[in-house]
């Protein structure tokens, strides 16, 4: 592992030789197979791509062009318009609710657009709010996806195991929701989507961390069974209210898991196209590094200590150790624990440090995978030891949505 990690590091220092950090490169080999990973785990059923864990068009058209991928799910209605707009995809589902007026505005006023957009619901105020910006009679009909909280409540309800999501868990409420579409004039319920974070989004094998991992695989397991007959019945419930087009489960972490579920047929992934560090904490699958960003060292403190410039590219989530970028390339780096990843310097420490001179590079993974994209305006393609291409991220299009 260490030699292929140094290999690593002389390949991408070789093929950037002619950049100035900080930059980010992504190794398309490690990106083209990490994709098809991902479509041989989903079993014969479309992956849809998550936008958010992407962030540039020209590598969602990328992994749009490629067997087994299907469909974008977005982040917020702005960016799934630019990506129709742009042609990156007719058929884009946003993965959450919206509020933005102007936005719906825009969907409501374009047949093309309210043909290619699939609308995320989960409360009929957020129907009410359309109406308001819109009326029925006045806008084509819009494509709607029922949100259902695949969040684990044992103890009838008493723990909550999952993220706060959609208010609609049970396969009741989902059956009056779908009634309560059907009855509105102007809305069309056309999916489900349950996003079981708590299988996918959580790894079942933290570091150093035995008895914690094995408590969550053993919730992991009770979630899932409990999962696959509560979403069965709910799409059961819909569909006796809607002819629905997709329903749509998983992301990177519960791919197999969630393709084997009769009820869904189509998977979201996206994160495991980069391979960020928050994916080494998995079993089943682990996606190979393919998303580093690079700081020059610009200081050496003391014995046995380099210090790079910048370097504070922190995720999203609980503030903690995980959301913190890892020094990858050289091996036997460390973050210095009274001060992390900092935003003007990062000092690190370990074997490697004395052997890093002014100028060198450290090779970074951050924790999630978009997110490194909200930092630089282009990403570098590498193939090989050469950067075959530059290309914008949605910072870098001045797409800023969040």
């Amino acid at each position: 592992m260490a030699i292929e990690r140094d290999l690593l590091r002389d390949r991408l220092d070789r093929a950037t030789a002619h950049l100035d950090p900080p930059f980010v490169v992504v190794d398309l080999a490690a990106f083209d197979t990490n994709a098809a990973a991902l479509v041989d785990r989903a079993a014969g059923k479309p992956v849809r791509v998550a936008s958010k864990s992407v962030r540039s068009r020209d590598l969602l058209r990328r992994v749009l062009g490629r067997p087994g991928w299907r469909g974008v799910l977005a982040f917020t209605l702005p960016e799934a318009i630019r990506l129709v707009r742009a042609r990156i995809s007719d058929d884009v589902v946003v993965a959450y609710p919206t509020a933005d007026r102007a936005a719906l505005t825009e969907l409501a006023g374009d047949p093309g657009l309210a043909a290619a957009v699939t609308l995320m619901v989960d409360d009929p105020a957020q129907l009410d709010l359309v109406d308001a910006v819109r009326a029925p009679g006045q806008r084509p009909e819009l494509r709607v996806c029922l949100d259902l909280d695949a969040s684990w409540r044992p103890l009838r309800g008493r723990v909550h195991v999952g993220v706060r999501r959609s208010p609609v868990h049970s396969a009741a409420a989902a059956g009056a929701f779908a009634a309560a579409v059907a009855a509105r004039r102007g809305f069309r319920l056309v999916g489900v989507m349950a996003y079981e974070a708590q299988i996918a989004g959580l790894g079942d094998a933290p570091p150093g961390q035995a008895l914690r991992g094995a408590a969550i695989r053993a919730a992991q397991r009770r979630s899932y069974r409990e999962l696959l007959a509560r979403r069965g019945a709910a799409v059961d419930a819909v569909r006796a209210q809607a002819d629905l087009e997709f329903v749509n489960g998983g992301g990177t972490g519960s791919v197999a898991a969630t393709s084997a579920d009769p009820a869904v047929t189509e998977i979201t992934a996206g994160s495991g196209l980069y391979g960020p560090t928050l994916f080494d904490a998995y079993r089943a699958w682990r996606p190979i590094p393919a998303a580093f960003f690079a700081c020059a060292v610009v200081r050496r403190p003391a014995p046995g200590m380099a210090t790079v410039l910048g370097g504070g590219w922190i995720a999203s989530g609980t503030a903690e150790h995980s959301r913190l970028p890892q020094p990858w390339l050289p091996a036997g780096l460390r973050l210095v624990g009274t001060e992390g990843a900092g935003e003007v310097q990062t000092p690190l420490t370990g074997a490697a440090a004395d052997r890093l001179r002014m100028g060198d590079r450290v090779w970074f993974r951050h924790a999630k995978a978009g997110e490194v994209c909200e930092r630089v305006n282009e990403l570098h393609l590498v193939d090989g030891d050469a950067v075959v291409a530059s290309v914008p991220t949605y910072r870098g299009e001045g797409w800023a949505f969040l």
